[in-house]
């Protein structure tokens, strides 16, 4: 079991990093949260969840280990599968992940593009136990709207939502509100998906 990987950020996006180790380049797979922190880094430190099926070794990567642990009970949920759970981190960070679930707020986990009011009812049973509430905020530095764009596109588009309809609804999103930043449009758009 692989617990972090530390080296020179060679690529990264929205929905991966590229991290350089004595030569070798990991992929791995983070949620918009981590790229957030580690988007104007030369270097990281990514922990490490590694899954391992029949056809594929595919890696997460999380800033930090209070991610991490949020990224593993949601995977614990019956029906929350590593894709699902990453979008969920993409699209809630971990402040309001717990929020969510410790008040009990279905629609907020609803609006999480895959889950749907079974999902979101089952995480908040299966962990309101398990999680605390948040007590700390999130800062979050804004880059030029074309960066805003080109990234919250690739972000998308890694997701598996199609080029043509994400332009369409990132377009609308930045026409209609362009102070947003990168984490934020991403957001939104999961919502109008």
């Amino acid at each position: 079991m692989i617990e972090y990987i530390k080296g020179d950020i060679a690529e990264i996006t929205p929905a991966y990093i590229v991290l350089d180790n004595n030569g070798i380049g990991y992929f791995v797979n983070i949620s918009l949260y981590t790229y957030t922190n580690l988007q104007n880094n030369k270097s990281a430190t990514v922990y490490i969840y590694e899954s391992i099926r029949e056809d594929a070794h595919v890696l997460y990567g999380f800033g930090d280990k209070h991610e991490r642990e949020l990224f593993l009970l949601l995977i614990s949920v019956s029906g929350v599968g590593p894709n699902s759970a990453r979008m969920i981190q993409s699209s809630l960070s971990p402040q309001e992940l717990e929020s969510s679930i410790s008040t009990s707020n279905v629609s907020a986990l609803k609006a999480v593009k895959g889950i749907g009011a079974k999902t979101a009812q089952r995480i908040i049973v299966d962990l309101k136990d398990k999680i605390k509430a948040p007590t700390d905020t999130l800062t979050i530095k804004i880059p030029a709207n074309n960066e805003i764009f080109d990234e919250a596109l690739a972000a998308l588009v890694m997701l598996g939502f199609s080029q043509q309809a994400s332009q369409k609804v990132l377009k609308k999103l930045l026409s209609d509100t362009p102070g947003l930043n990168v984490e934020d449009v991403i957001k939104k758009a999961l919502k109008m998906m």
